[in-house]
């Protein structure tokens, strides 16, 4: 099988937003072909924390080239949630300070921080905060930010930046989520 040869590695920001469906399937994958290249990948989800998915117990088979971290507390203000906001804010200056740090470790080839960008829209991390993130990583680190309305500064700041556009959606036909597909 013949590979791609890299002449300079650079470490990219992709930035994968829309209102559609498959922003952390598409980072995943993007962890999963890390993985092939035998590359180390920390994933930091920041809103997630109260919904089960597939991918919790998914990405422990890659341990331990994949490191997960779920610190949310599920999605703020929506589907029921009920945690105040400030238990929401708490907990995702905590993930960005997690993320600081694994960004800063040395020991990741690939970061990605999932519904970071629905964070920062709902004020629970700042912009400076992201933006140092971004400015700060080292320069062969690959950094994915996923989420709804990703922030213009970030997507300036990124290399690539992809928006996911809902077309037609299963759930609007009052299917619910399927295991393996959306959950």
């Amino acid at each position: 099988m013949r590979h791609l040869e890299q002449r300079t590695r650079v470490g990219l920001i992709v930035v994968l937003t829309g209102n559609g469906k498959g922003k952390t399937t598409s980072a995943l994958g993007m962890a999963l072909r890390a993985v092939g290249h035998r590359q180390r990948v920390c994933i930091i989800q920041f809103m997630k924390g109260d919904l089960y998915t597939g991918e919790i117990d998914g990405l422990k088979w890659l341990h331990p080239l994949v490191e997960f971290h779920q610190t949310g507390k599920g999605f703020c203000g929506i589907q029921g949630n009920p945690y105040p906001y400030h238990e929401h804010r708490a907990n995702a200056q905590c993930a960005i300070e997690l993320a600081r740090e694994r960004c800063q470790s040395g020991h990741f080839d690939l970061v990605i921080l999932d519904e970071i960008n629905n964070a920062l829209k709902l004020g629970l991390v700042d912009l400076p905060q992201v933006v140092e993130l971004l400015d700060s990583k080292p320069p062969e680190q690959h950094l994915v930010l996923t989420g709804r309305d990703a922030h213009p500064e970030v997507c300036r700041r990124a290399h690539t930046v992809t928006e996911m556009r809902e077309i037609k959606h299963a759930y609007r036909d009052g299917i619910e989520p399927q295991s393996g597909i959306d959950c």
